[in-house]
């Protein structure tokens, strides 16, 4: 597939108005997509569990307007409340879009949009978020064009929300989705994600992620501007080799189900996502004293217990806790007693694998 396969000839139906709603989740990167090219290209590919109840749902009316502005119209309301700051991110989404969506300008688009999580709180908002408005226009432009093939929907709403968040590609399917070019796997591609291919053994299913919210305010550094500082960075090609090496190895876990070895490359990707924001320039600290303590403690607790629990963090101090479903009494037993002390609040959320997004 190429971009010019996601450009519509034409549509076969007239709509003049309409409602719809997906629901999208959240996802967590196991191998960490750090750095891009034009276009919202990755510089490596990754790949992650989609996640559950972390999720956005987004609802969209849609009018026909009596004839097309000269710009978008639309509206943007944010878990009931109306939200310009978020309006100029939308207008950049539907001018990346427009050329695949060009219906975008005959319409306009009131958006209700809330979280089941904080916002800006390093839960990946924006991959959920920009997922759900993806599906929301493919269901507009599915009653336009009918005939349109299920396949097809998912791909290109993968395609699309990458545009507007590079992650949340990975949020329209489960529960186990690759994003970007890898030699190893078939089918990948920059463009989208899609299910991983492969044989998945039965200790991954329903596996647990308790997100722990060590800080739940807005992001020191935002994703956009992370990525960037991957431009001329020291390490980043020994970086993205890192990335594609960490992948090829995956599948072998994947298939035998091998936790230890599964510990050890989600564990490094997380430090080392966080090591490129380090030796960066400028540089940044995102963890947070108490992320520290808790990656500890998690490192104490598995060696004392053998059990695989294991972390991964995304761009920010919250901790994502992993563990496989048979050991989820004794794993949330050790979050309460030891780690909750750590949390804003003692704020953490329960999660698991996920399926994918949802129309509502």
């Amino acid at each position: 597939m190429t971009e010019k396969d996601f450009i519509p000839s034409g549509y076969s139906q007239k709509v003049t108005s309409g409602e719809i709603a997906w629901r999208a989740p959240s996802n967590i990167a196991l191998v960490k997509y750090w750095g891009k090219k034009k276009n919202q290209i990755p510089a490596n590919p990754s790949i992650s569990f989609t996640l559950d109840n972390a999720a956005t749902t987004t609802s969209v009316v849609y009018t026909k307007l009596a004839q097309s502005k000269g710009h978008f119209s639309f509206e943007l309301v944010f878990e009931g409340k109306p939200k310009k700051d978020f309006e100029p991110k939308i207008k950049t989404f539907f001018s990346r879009v427009e050329k695949y969506l060009p219906f975008l300008r005959d319409y306009h688009f009131t958006i209700e949009t809330s979280n089941s999580f904080p916002h800006s709180s390093g839960i990946a908002s924006s991959a959920s978020g920009m997922s759900a408005l993806a599906l929301c226009l493919m269901e507009v432009e599915r009653e336009l064009n009918p005939k349109m093939k299920i396949d097809f929907f998912n791909q290109k709403a993968s395609f699309l929300a990458r545009l507007g968040s590079g992650s949340a590609c990975r949020s329209i399917e489960g529960p186990i989705v690759q994003w970007g070019n890898h030699d190893d796997t078939e089918g990948s591609s920059d463009l989208f994600g899609i299910k991983y291919p492969y044989k998945v053994h039965k200790v991954f299913e329903n596996y647990q992620d308790t997100i722990l919210l060590v800080d739940k305010g807005q992001k020191q550094v935002s994703s956009t501007v992370g990525h960037d500082l991957m431009h001329n960075h020291p390490f980043a090609g020994q970086r993205f080799e890192q990335a594609h090496k960490n992948l090829s190895e995956l599948q072998q876990v994947f298939a035998d189900g091998n936790l230890e070895r599964f510990i050890a490359i989600v564990e490094s990707e997380a430090l080392t996502l966080h090591a490129m924001m380090m030796t960066s320039h400028p540089y940044f600290i995102l963890m947070k004293p108490n992320t520290l303590e808790i990656i500890n403690k998690i490192w104490a607790f598995r060696e004392a217990n053998k059990t695989h629990v294991c972390f991964t963090l995304d761009a920010g101090a919250n901790v994502h806790v992993l563990y496989p479903e048979s050991e989820r009494d004794i794993t949330l037993q050790f979050i309460k007693n030891e780690l909750v002390a750590y949390c804003e609040n003692q704020q953490y959320l329960c999660d698991k694998i996920g399926f994918g997004a949802k129309k509502m």
